[in-house]
C-alpha cells in the first residue's frame, strides 16, 4: 500500500469511529474534497502532488477525531506529526511541511510558504463551492484562486439565493 492509501486509511478509520453517523459524510466531503483540490492546485503551482493531497486529508484531523475546534489547527498538527511519525514512511522534513500546513490553515489573512498557502486555498475553495450556507469571508483569496485556474467568476454565481415562491395570498 502507497503512503497516500494509507494516510487515507487513517483518516478513515476516524470518520468511521465517530459517534454520531449522521456526522461522517460531512468529514468524507471535507477532508476528501480539500485533498482532492490540494492535488489539483499542486499541479498548477508545481508542488509535490502526495503531500499536498496527504495535507489536505490530515489538515482537519483533530476536529474529526476530538470534535473540538478552537485551536484545531495547531492541535491538528501535532497529531498528524504523530500520525506520520508512526507510520514510519516519512521524512522529517516531510512531516515538517505537512504539520507547518496544517498549523498555519486557519489563519487566512497572514502569507506563509506556499504549501500553508495551498492547503488555505483549497479549504476555502472546498467549503465555497460544496456548502451554499458557507459565509464568503475570503472573497480576495478565492478570486485570486479563479484567477490563478483562468476563470472569471461572479460571486453572486456562487451562492444564489433560492428564490421564495411568491405567495398569492
Amino acid at each position: 500500500m502507497n503512503r497516500l492509501e494509507l494516510v487515507r486509511t487513517e483518516i478513515d478509520t476516524i470518520l468511521l469511529n465517530r459517534n454520531n453517523v449522521n456526522e461522517r459524510p460531512e468529514g468524507y466531503i471535507h477532508l476528501h474534497g480539500v485533498a482532492q483540490y490540494c492535488g489539483f492546485l499542486a499541479i498548477k503551482r508545481g508542488l509535490d502532488i502526495e503531500l499536498c493531497t496527504i495535507i489536505g486529508l490530515l489538515h482537519d484531523i483533530y476536529t474529526y477525531k476530538f470534535k473540538y475546534v478552537k485551536d484545531h489547527a495547531l492541535l491538528g498538527a501535532i497529531e498528524a506529526d504523530n500520525l506520520l511519525r508512526d507510520l514510519e514512511i516519512f521524512t522529517d522534513e516531510e512531516i515538517e511541511i505537512v504539520t507547518s500546513a496544517i498549523r498555519h490553515h486557519s489563519d487566512k489573512k497572514t502569507e506563509h510558504d506556499e504549501y500553508s498557502e495551498l492547503l488555505k486555498d483549497a479549504d476555502v475553495l472546498q467549503n465555497s463551492l460544496y456548502s451554499k450556507n458557507y459565509k464568503m469571508k475570503h472573497k480576495k483569496r478565492l478570486k485570486n484562486i479563479f484567477k490563478e485556474s483562468g476563470m472569471k467568476i461572479k460571486f453572486k454565481e456562487l451562492h444564489r439565493e433560492e428564490e421564495e415562491p411568491e405567495n398569492d395570498n
